[in-house]
């Protein structure tokens, strides 16, 4: 039997970049991830190579079912240059400590977007829908733009094994979330990635595309986050309040290290209104959807045991390098 391999990456493009995917076909192919070869690609087609030079490398990380295809497997694979160091562009390489003690939940925020209006689903060609606040895990055609989309993909993800807990309508119409949860930092981007993509190949068979962008729509309206949960052991378990204090007066001390990996144009959404704190600051507040760093009430509640929530992270921010910032500043702090 022969099998579709589809191995995807992520391009050299800046600031924000794009994945990116081709089929191998396999003979024989029982399904592991040692099985799944190294691979090359053009890197001067994806700005991650000269024209004189241009072979890049896939290496395979993760493997997942591809709901979309018969006899077929999503690759998740990092980019390596020619002698097999990790190319400038792999950010999943700069990952430096990674276990499964770290947990993350990303909340992926979106806008659906309208490939023959340019507009998202619900927005008017020259116009404007109502006001933000209807829209927020709306029920109904009036409200809810998208939904059938926004179902499918929520379907194909759970179908390939990603750890997808949920979805909602967001705050403005065509904007929506689902939200995935990994132990390990690794682990938490392969997931966030292979979502996103199975989303954009979801969009395809709805003409919709997937604006990540973190302020797509100018005005009043709320931009698109990916708020990052986090926890470690000593979170979770110790019951410690003066170590949630020290993790965040540190993440305070590291504003550059954050901002830095935390999305391009996230000046556009971070300006302190929308439920955000403005992007040269930092605050962190009990229950407070306008802290840099929101210390959920839940947390309290379990005797000072569970998680914290940096808000800061842009829809469009690389999920391997938010969880590398994340492990190494609260490391520091805990050290």
């Amino acid at each position: 039997m022969k099998t579709k391999l589809e191995y995807i990456w992520l391009d050299g493009f800046t600031p924000t970049q794009s994945l990116r995917s081709k089929t191998r076909v396999e003979t024989d192919f029982s399904g592991t991830l040692e099985e799944c070869p190294m691979w090359a690609f053009d890197g001067s087609s994806t700005q991650q190579a000269d024209g004189s030079a241009s072979d890049c490398l896939l290496k395979p990380v993760a493997l997942y079912p591809d709901p979309g295809r018969n006899n077929a497997f999503l690759v998740m694979t990092e980019v390596l240059n020619a002698d097999g160091t990790p190319h400038e562009s792999n950010g999943r390489a700069t990952i430096e400590d990674d276990d499964d003690d770290f947990w993350f939940g990303f909340e992926q925020e979106y806008f659906l977007w309208d490939t023959r209006t340019n507009l998202p689903p619900g927005f008017p060609i020259g116009g404007y829908p109502g006001p933000q606040g209807a829209y927020y895990c709306s029920v109904g055609a009036r409200n809810a733009f998208g939904r059938n989309c926004v179902d499918e993909h929520l379907d194909v993800c759970l179908e390939a094994g990603i750890n997808v807990e949920g979805i909602n309508a967001e705050v403005a119409a065509g904007q929506w979330e689902f939200q995935v949860f990994a132990k390990g930092a690794a682990r938490a981007g392969d997931e966030t990635w292979i979502a996103r993509y199975l989303a954009e190949r979801t969009g395809e068979r709805h003409g919709l595309s997937i604006n990540w962008h973190p302020k797509p729509v100018q005005g009043d309206w709320n931009g698109s986050g990916m708020h990052a949960n986090f926890s470690n052991g000593v979170m979770r378990e110790a019951g410690d309040e003066d170590a949630f204090h020290r993790i965040c007066d540190h993440f305070g001390k590291n504003i550059g290290r954050h901002i830095a990996v935390y999305g391009a144009d996230n000046d556009m959404r971070l300006t302190g209104l929308h439920e955000t704190q403005s992007i040269d600051k930092f605050n962190y507040g009990i229950s407070d959807r306008g802290a840099s760093i929101r210390i959920p009430i839940a947390t309290i509640e379990d005797g000072w045991k569970g998680r914290l929530e940096d808000r800061r992270p842009a829809s469009n921010a690389d999920p391997y390098k938010v969880a590398a910032a994340i492990v190494k500043t609260t490391k520091e702090a805990l050290a």
